[in-house]
């Protein structure tokens, strides 16, 4: 065994992961009643990856929105919690925080209207198996299914596809309980800028209870794998590649000029015969299963080799029924304009060499351009350039800089729940919206009940 494959295999068995490694670490709620706040806890939370301890205890566990508002209005300081699998303090509290895991119901599905109403913790697999059920689907799921609907559309995550925008997209409401415990309704349809810039909202205008999202007639999906594309055929031939199916995802660990493997989803149309194609641009297609990083187990990962199945059993790259307890690893992301992508990816290839110690895997993805403010994909087609880091903490900071010099030149945008050390003045050039943004901070929590270290060093007033 090489020496390489052995120090990746080795770290990736000490903590137990599963490439790409979103999942969801469960806490169990204090035996408090409900929506009571817990006024002590064994020990202080921390996110799936282990990587970040939140800064209080004091937790509470909301059921109703009633109970939301009441928590709400009692708080000084207050953050909500997803599934707590952001890598940095964006969620983060030294003072109170609010868990959506028992705001968890399906509310409604409006077949006329083609949308569906869920509460803030609604897991997207729990979705997605509840509207196939139906004979409907969401147009895009990210890689794992395990993430909730709220957490997600905060940050904007995304998913793939070069038609596809990110999971925010779909989003037609929004209800959230603001600063003062009111709760307010926005919608696509009646509030126009002002929804625009509430759904990729970072916690930063209220806690988030109902999400209303636009939905879709059920489609099928094959996925294709394959193996040792060339990067200097990716060079030639990108926009090409990245169009091959309904979604495709490059993985690569920036070494030898190779990407090692290229996911295509393609979805079925009733009555299209589609002949797979064996040669993907000099990448073959793979003869078994496999996972992100070809020398672990693909048992956990959704079904390759032509295998037709549901959208939500294919979109995502790993099964609902997986969720790891824990993935020691750190993530970080940058979104660059699709017209920029080529050379972005030539300037990262270029710096293999720099992590090979530190590096897992990358993943290299497509999501189409919308109009929410902070969306990473904000009026621009974009290309995500993902990074699966060891939990080498130390050595992947002093790295993201050298990232980021790189990607500087092409406006990167980094995912705003992952690590990275872009300041706030770059961020405020890289978004148009920057300011009307603030604006809203300023609306809906004038105080800052909501504000906390992450908002303050990147939004300050």
């Amino acid at each position: 065994m090489k020496k390489r494959t052995f120090l990746k295999l080795a770290s990736a068995g000490i903590t137990g992961t599963m490439l790409p490694l979103s999942g969801c670490q469960k806490t169990d709620a204090p035996a408090t009643a409900p929506g009571s706040q817990a006024t002590a806890t064994p020990e202080k939370l921390k996110n799936w990856a282990g990587n970040l301890e939140y800064s209080t205890s004091n937790v509470s566990y909301p059921e109703t929105v009633e109970q939301v508002q009441a928590l709400v209005k009692q708080a000084d300081k207050l953050r909500a919690l997803g599934t707590q699998h952001c890598f940095n303090k964006i969620a983060d509290s030294s003072q109170q925080l609010l868990s959506a895991k028992k705001l968890n119901q399906i509310l409604s599905l409006d077949a006329d209207k083609k949308t569906v109403t869920v509460e803030a913790g609604v897991r997207y697999g729990t979705l997605g198996e509840y509207l196939q059920e139906r004979g409907f689907a969401l147009h895009n799921l990210a890689s794992l299914p395990h993430i909730s609907v709220a957490g997600s559309i905060a940050t904007a995550t995304h998913g793939s596809g070069v038609k596809n925008g990110n999971l925010a997209t779909a989003v037609s409401g929004l209800e959230f309980v603001t600063a003062a415990g009111d709760v307010v309704t926005l919608t696509r349809e009646k509030d126009g800028e002002q929804f625009l810039g509430a759904v990729v909202h970072l916690g930063g205008l209220g806690v988030v209870t109902k999400v209303t999202l636009d939905v879709l007639p059920t489609f099928q999906v094959k996925q294709y794998v394959y193996e040792n594309l060339p990067f200097a055929e990716l060079e030639k031939n990108f926009e090409a590649i990245m169009s091959a199916g309904y979604s495709v995802s490059l993985f690569t660990d920036w070494q030898k000029n190779v990407i090692s493997e290229v996911w295509v989803k393609r979805r079925v149309i009733e009555g299209e015969e589609q002949e797979q194609r064996t040669n993907l641009f000099g990448a073959k297609l793979a003869t078994r299963n496999l996972h992100p990083i070809r020398e672990l187990d693909a048992i956990n990962c959704t079904d390759q080799m032509g295998v037709p199945g549901p959208w939500h059993e294919r979109l995502p790259h790993f099964k609902m029924n997986f969720t790891p307890s824990s993935g020691k690893e750190l993530q970080a992301e940058y979104f660059v304009p699709f017209s920029n992508a080529v050379a972005a990816l030539k300037a990262i290839n270029n710096l293999g060499d720099k992590w090979i110690q530190d590096l897992f895997i990358s993943e290299v993805r497509t999501i189409a351009a919308d109009n929410l403010w902070l969306s990473t994909a904000y009026k621009r087609p974009s290309v995500a350039i993902h990074f699966t880091w060891k939990q080498h903490t130390e050595s992947v900071m002093k790295l993201l800089p050298l990232v980021e010099e790189q990607l500087a030149p092409f406006g990167a945008r980094p995912h705003w729940g992952k690590l990275f050390t872009i300041p706030a003045a770059q961020l405020k050039a890289r978004y148009e919206r920057y300011a009307d943004f603030q604006q809203l901070l300023r609306q809906y929590d004038p105080k800052g009940k909501f504000r906390n270290e992450f908002l303050d060093q990147n939004f300050s007033a």
